[in-house]
């Protein structure tokens, strides 16, 4: 937390009941710590080998290098999501020995006008072009009273699509 206080980091705290009141149920021992800068998260990933740093952020950006983007892209949006004023929070359940209840949702918002219900939105993020949604379907079908608008952020176009949101990851200030 001390780099939260520092500036240095975005925190988000996993929640074990994501319900409306998200500390009430937010578990101090488990978190993500996102970069406050992608482009420190990048340098730093990267620094390996000086030679090929300065290389690395254009080779990024013209998404001409193979490399796991997700981290990179959930990092930009949490980034988003800070700066847009949201609270960072996150659903997981990693069981071991239930499969189907397995799954992360890797951001909850609040609605901005509260009804009696169905107020939490799961956001997912995806950095490629497919855009599965397994944990988001298993999500909804178990917290089906807190689900508002899921959401997917993604090089997608708008669209709703099965009562799912799909977002441009440039939206991302707009939830």
């Amino acid at each position: 937390m001390w780099l939260k206080d520092a500036m240095v980091a975005n925190v988000a705290l996993s929640v074990t009941d994501p319900n409306i009141g998200f500390d009430l149920s937010a578990d101090d021992a488990k978190m993500k710590c996102y970069f406050l800068d992608t482009g420190l998260l990048v340098s730093h990933a990267f620094s390996e080998n000086a030679l090929v740093a300065a290389d690395i952020h254009k080779r990024i950006l013209f998404d001409d290098i193979e490399l796991n983007e997700g981290m990179l892209v959930e990092n930009v949006v949490a980034q988003m999501l800070s700066a847009a004023g949201h609270k960072l929070y996150y659903y997981s359940n990693s069981s071991r020995t239930d499969r189907d209840s397995r799954m992360e949702i890797d951001f909850l918002l609040a609605r901005n006008t509260l009804g009696e219900r169905n107020n939490v939105i799961p956001v997912e993020v995806k950095s490629g072009k497919r855009t599965t949604h397994r944990s988001l379907d298993k999500f909804r079908a178990k917290f089906a009273n807190y689900v508002h608008t899921p959401c997917i952020l993604s090089r997608r176009d708008l669209e709703i699509k099965d009562g799912i949101l799909y977002l441009p990851l440039y939206m991302t200030p707009c939830l």
